[in-house]
């Protein structure tokens, strides 16, 4: 895999896939895409909704490690408890890591070192009250056993079009059967086939204005 690390619009890095020719993060902004998408629309709706609970997040790409960075550090001003699994079937090497500059721009340096030297497949305590998890795994080859249900699910493969089996239907019904009663999941994918199959998958579907650079993006809740 040759990847590219660029400056986006934001000032924040992302990596360009140059064999898929697509990048990790929106060249609009990486941290100004994730924090909208993810955390804005994903976790802080949900937690708007069950404000005392703890919450379980499952992420579906751990690529950069930016959308957990991003979950840890609103955390911090949160009493709830945080369990995060993140799946990547691609980890990134150190050598590509050490160059992102995420923790200097959020900033952010200890836990950025924190969560990307934790070890693959075991659960660690990045603070007191958010616990991680990174799995080495590709939801199309490995058997999906559900340890654990979620409240929100983080669904960020790269795009249909370049990967089109991990928005396939039996992808999407793979992720969403582990979500919980009124579990949210949240892309930045607006694609129409996409939101068909989440709708027979029984979430409620809505098309919300995207980040910028974005039109439209989607968040599902499963309402039974």
């Amino acid at each position: 895999m040759s990847l590219q690390i660029i400056t986006t619009a934001d000032g924040s890095h992302s990596l360009l896939n140059t064999e898929l020719n697509e990048t990790y993060h929106s060249v609009h902004g990486a941290i100004r895409e994730s924090q909208y998408v993810f955390i804005e629309q994903g976790l802080d709706f949900w937690l708007s909704k069950h404000p005392e609970r703890d919450v379980r997040i499952l992420e579906v790409g751990f690529g950069t490690g930016l959308n957990t960075l991003l979950s840890v550090l609103y955390s911090a001003n949160k009493n709830n408890h945080f369990f995060y699994e993140s799946w990547e079937a691609f980890p990134l090497g150190a050598d590509v890591i050490e160059r992102l500059n995420y923790a200097e721009q959020l900033p952010a340096v200890d836990y950025f070192q924190k969560l990307h030297s934790s070890k693959w497949d075991l659960k660690v305590e990045l603070t007191h009250h958010f616990s991680l998890l990174k799995r080495k795994a590709n939801i199309l080859t490995e058997t999906f056993n559900h340890e654990h249900v979620f409240d929100l699910i983080y669904y960020d493969a790269f795009a249909p079009s370049k990967q089109p089996e991990i928005w396939a239907y039996d992808a999407l019904k793979r992720v969403t059967t582990a979500l919980t009663n009124n579990g949210v999941f949240v892309t930045y994918c607006a694609k129409g086939q996409v939101k068909r199959d989440l709708r027979t998958l029984g979430l409620h579907v809505e098309t919300l204005p995207g980040p910028p650079g974005k039109k439209e993006m989607v968040r599902a809740v499963r309402e039974h």
